[in-house]
């Protein structure tokens, strides 16, 4: 039964450090593409179609 318990642990903290990574690299990622799009609008005017 100890054994069962040990592997919950684990599990429970790699779950845990696996969603802190999914929220900083979502963070990070959405940044980006905020900058990237007000760059876009800064230089909408330089845009030929």
């Amino acid at each position: 039964m100890e054994k069962v318990y040990k592997t919950m642990k684990s599990v429970g903290a790699v779950n845990i450090v696996f969603g802190i990574l999914s929220i900083v690299g979502g963070t990070l990622i959405g940044a980006f593409l905020i900058a990237n799009g007000a760059k876009l609008l800064h230089r909408k005017k330089d845009l030929i179609f």
